[in-house]
């Protein structure tokens, strides 16, 4: 285990998927994005005055073909010449249709993974302590959830609402042109008929909001269960889990049935609200056309041009929910692009001396977890570490040998006190200088769902295959690498699952070996292995650390008896320095820790030869 406890995260859970925002502000950030596409925008715009334009001239057409087609006696000609001209009109609409869904899903695709993009470069700048304080899932929940949202207001929602805009004010004037005594009339029933509708959308989309909540629970015992299933079967625990699972079910059931008993009633009165005011209009206009002060046509185009306006008046009142929540979406996305590293390059960096020594010096160092102010994880700490010298840093949990390495690689800065490499501080060098020149072998290696190539070339990638060779070799690596189904070109899965504990260990060695950096962090690396794999990584080791500066974390002493330099720390401080030797006759904390430890393993060892 880690030498302390890591610092306390301040978001363990997954956010759930962003919740409408109070306004459209956040928006901004999305039509800047998009505003960086003018020619698509430029015929996504035409397209959709084409469509809108269209939609509303076809009532027009009908208008035409009733009133100058039929009126004429049922003149084949006439009625033939007013129907292609409808047909041209649909073409028309047919064909902008299609170039506008082509626009604007384009732009939706483009806009989403430019944001992507843009997010996950700021992510890799950021230092650790952000991570600390939010938690990965959530910020991959924004990462696809939000994303997503932000996919479907430019995809789909701003579109339909420009649409729908466009329509519903071509078709009031078109309206009023055509019979502006009905049309006002029906100006005054939009209201009645759309309050009811918004009413219970509103109520519909909260419910639908618990129905995927439900749904998400599902998600979760399936999950939790199928991830866990040994341990489920192994304490006979399948109808517990089955009863579990259908509570879940019967809720998203009743959720569900909570949701549709809405709908119904909102499609109840959707369908009486509009076809009964369709009704009375036609009423009204057939008392026209029977006293002649209205034709046919007339008639007939302002009932299809009214539902028309009526629908796209009632599709706003929906796409404006849609734009809150991708406003809310646009909104946390834009923390994380705003968000900047704590821990950045000086803007004129020192460069570190060439050919690199390898010192490094821990100067009154005082250090407090930005997560963790009430406690001192390092206090007045100094350590100086020789070109080439094996430093071993032990102690019991907590006493703040972790955060050595931590400082070290400049993923933290100090709050009192100066580290310098090579006699240059590190707060006047690019990190990525810094890390350049130190290679770490972690407790727990981190695999990459990659090939083994590339995992291995993680610590130098434009190594040689006869390079890779050469480390997997040092780490004690290669017998197995080559046993591999496609040797080097071998998927490892998800986090190296396919390799053993101490397989995986010693890739992280045969990393650290390609990295070739004159100083070596070593943190716990053979804690959580066997007898055997432990053997073969300490000999991987002993050939890593040769000619190297080496910082050994560890808490079984005897992985560093060998070492020049023991440092005991205790509560962020140094509490004994010496050889293990020394340390052991002195009867102090490390005495205390061996005594343990090797009484133990002498107890093993007896018991086995017995």
């Amino acid at each position: 285990m880690n030498s302390e406890p890591s610092p306390v995260v301040a978001g363990d859970q997954p956010e759930a998927p962003a919740k409408p925002a109070r306004s459209l502000g956040p928006l901004r950030m999305i039509w800047r994005e998009t505003a960086r596409y003018p020619r698509q925008v430029l015929f996504a715009g035409l397209a959709l005055m084409v469509t809108a334009t269209a939609t509303i001239a076809i009532p027009a057409g009908f208008r035409l073909i009733i009133d100058r087609g039929f009126a004429q006696g049922g003149d084949i000609d006439a009625i033939g010449r007013w129907f292609r001209y409808l047909l041209m009109l649909v073409v028309v609409l047919g064909i902008g249709t299609a170039t506008r869904f082509y626009f604007v899903s384009w732009l939706g695709e483009r806009v989403v993974a430019d944001i992507r993009l843009k997010v996950q470069a700021n992510l890799l700048r950021l230092s650790p302590s952000f991570f600390e304080a939010n938690s990965p899932s959530e910020i991959s929940s924004r990462m696809t959830a939000d994303t997503a949202l932000i996919e479907q207001v430019v995809g789909t929602t701003v579109s339909v609402a420009l649409r729908n805009l466009i329509m519903g004010v071509l078709g009031i004037g078109y309206l009023f042109f055509l019979a502006p005594k009905l049309a006002g009339g029906l100006l005054i029933g939009i209201p009645a008929v759309i309050l009811p509708i918004v009413y219970f959308g509103r109520r519909v989309r909260s419910v639908s909001r618990s129905s995927q909540d439900r749904v998400a629970d599902i998600g979760t015992i399936v999950a939790e269960t199928l991830g866990g299933m040994r341990v489920v079967q192994a304490f006979n625990q399948e109808n517990r889990e089955l009863d579990r699972f259908a509570g879940a079910v019967e809720r998203t059931f009743e959720t569900a049935r909570k949701r549709i008993r809405l709908r119904a009633v909102m499609t109840a009165v959707a369908i009486t609200a509009i076809f009964g005011s369709i009704v009375m209009l036609v009423w009204d206009g057939a008392l026209g056309v029977a006293h002649g002060t209205v034709s046919g046509g007339t008639i007939f185009a302002f009932v299809i041009t009214a539902g028309i306006v009526a629908g796209a008046f009632g599709a706003l009142t929906e796409v404006y929910g849609d734009l809150l929540r991708g406003a809310g979406a646009a909104g946390r996305l834009n923390e994380l692009l705003n968000e900047r590293p704590t821990i950045a390059a000086p803007e004129r960096p020192l460069a570190l001396p060439v050919p690199p020594r390898g010192k490094l010096a821990f100067e009154h160092v005082s250090f407090r977890y930005p997560t963790r102010l009430d406690s001192a994880a390092l206090a007045d700490f100094s350590l100086t570490v020789e070109p080439g010298e094996t430093v071993a840093i032990v102690g019991p949990s907590g006493a703040g040998k972790s955060t050595l390495f931590q400082l070290a690689e400049r993923f933290y800065d100090p709050q009192v006190g100066t580290i310098k490499l090579d006699g240059v501080p590190l707060t006047a060098v690019d990190p990525a200088e810094i890390r350049r020149r130190m290679a770490l072998v972690p407790q727990e290696a981190v695999l990459f769902a990659a090939s083994a190539r590339d995992n291995l070339r993680y610590g130098n990638w434009t190594a040689s295959e006869d390079e890779i060779w050469e480390a997997a070799r040092a780490a004690n690596a290669e017998t197995f690498l080559r046993d591999l189904p496609e040797g080097l070109d071998t998927f490892l899965g998800e986090g190296g699952a396919r390799l053993s504990g101490g397989q995986r260990q010693r890739m992280a060695i045969a990393r650290a070996v390609l990295r070739q950096a004159p100083i070596l962090l070593l943190d716990e690396a053979t804690s959580a292995l066997d007898a055997e794999s432990e053997r073969l990584v300490q000999d991987a080791l002993d050939r890593l650390m040769a000619d190297r500066t080496t910082l050994v974390i560890a808490h079984r002493l005897a992985t560093v008896r060998k070492a020049d330099r023991i440092v005991v720390m205790d509560q962020g401080r140094i509490v004994e320095t010496g050889t293990h030797e020394t340390l052991s006759k002195a009867g102090g904390l490390y005495a205390r820790l061996a005594a343990l430890q090797f009484d133990d393993t002498a107890f093993a060892t007896a018991q086995k030869a017995g």
